[in-house]
């Protein structure tokens, strides 16, 4: 194998590509990176995980072809070290020789007999919005958890509605729910899965924000996955099996009063109070015309406060929070306010942004206070 390609192009590629490489792989030949270079001048560059692939096409000189298996994050590494100009890649014996300017690398090829072939892409079910997407992934995710013992609640749940996508994650203690419209292929498509939110996350950023992303689906079988692909990178997933619990009731039908925050300000106001803020306790959030009391600490430790604009309708109320979800659903928020409502200090709150008095509620976080003496 022979190839020579633009430096950029090459670097990028494969530091792209490495990102599905494991730190710590479970076996060593998961560290491996595929390159394959075909006789119509495209080179492929692939890598996988358990369960998760990333594969991409570019375009190179292929003088001679052939494909290669080689440590993918050392070779990510040298790409980004070497001088801006073409690279040369050469298949030696047992080496893989880099040549880029006066630079020059040699890596040991990995035995490729056990590297498993990378999955096709299943069927395309429908395209998105690249910038919409991501947005939506990076809302709802904030919600799922991090305990690897509950497949569940670290999945995102992915419900398809003819044009609509709904996307949903909850720890037990918050529940976030995203909407958004797509273009599917079959305008009737009605299907459920569970998605690993994390991987769904990584690939989402991965893909960029630009453009349309298609969505493939293969639902049945121990190989369910989902697939994205554009401009040439293609990611893959593996399905989580299981039912996802209707989660859309635990939002409450009527509310009792909401109060609307200039979102900046007061996602400045909690990152502050949670400097005071011990471990399992809450930031508190008072409620009187006018304005909101932002508090964090006791009596006893080091304490916050600070009196922020607040736009309340209904009963003034006291209610206290999780600081770390607080800041994290003020943080994914877009619009310029958000509009906390509530029923009671004691019962779940829903975030949802809010535009010169425009409600949003494409996207909305419930979140369950904390229980606390000042709490009425």
């Amino acid at each position: 194998m022979i190839i020579t390609v633009e430096h950029d192009i090459f670097t990028e590629a494969v530091t792209w590509v490495a990102r599905t490489i494991p730190n710590r792989p479970a076996v060593p030949v998961l560290a491996g990176m595929r390159i394959v270079a075909g006789e119509d001048s495209v080179v492929s560059l692939g890598s996988r995980d358990s369960d998760i692939t990333s594969h991409i096409d570019i375009e190179a000189t292929v003088t001679e072809p052939g494909e290669v298996l080689v440590n993918g994050k050392l070779l990510a590494d040298i790409c980004r070290s070497l001088p801006n100009k073409d690279i040369t890649l050469q298949l030696d014996g047992g080496k893989l020789e880099i040549s880029c300017g006066n630079s020059h690398f040699s890596m040991q090829i990995m035995t490729s007999e056990d590297y498993a072939e990378l999955p096709e892409l299943p069927p395309v079910i429908g395209t998105v919005d690249g910038a919409e997407w991501q947005e939506a992934v990076t809302q709802v995710s904030i919600a799922a958890s991090n305990d690897d013992t509950l497949p569940m609640l670290v999945s995102i749940c992915v419900e398809i509605s003819g044009d609509k996508i709904a996307l949903m994650a909850t720890d037990r203690y918050r529940l976030a729910i995203r909407e958004i419209s797509w273009t599917p292929t079959n305008p009737d498509i009605e299907t459920r899965f569970l998605v690993r939110a994390s991987r769904l996350l990584d690939f989402a950023k991965a893909l960029g924000t630009t453009g349309k992303v298609e969505i493939s689906l293969k639902e049945e079988g121990p190989a369910a996955l989902i697939g994205f692909s554009t401009g040439g990178m293609q990611n893959t997933i593996q399905l989580i099996d299981g039912e996802y619990p209707q989660v859309r009731s635990l939002f409450p039908n009527e509310v009792e009063g909401h109060a609307v925050m200039e979102r900046q300000e007061i996602l400045e106001a909690i990152k502050r109070s949670r400097l005071v803020a011990e471990k399992n306790s809450s930031v508190r959030l008072s409620f009187s015309a006018g304005e909101v009391l932002v508090e964090a600490g006791q009596r006893d430790s080091a304490q916050a406060s600070e009196v922020l604009p607040a736009q309340l309708t209904g009963e003034e109320i006291n209610m206290a929070f999780n600081p770390l979800f607080l800041q994290e659903g003020f943080g994914v928020i877009g619009e310029k306010d958000v509009r906390l409502s509530f029923t009671q200090a004691t019962k779940p709150a829903v975030l949802v942004g809010e535009e010169d008095g425009e409600v949003n509620n494409k996207f909305r976080l419930l979140l369950m206070p904390i229980r606390t003496v000042s709490a009425n």
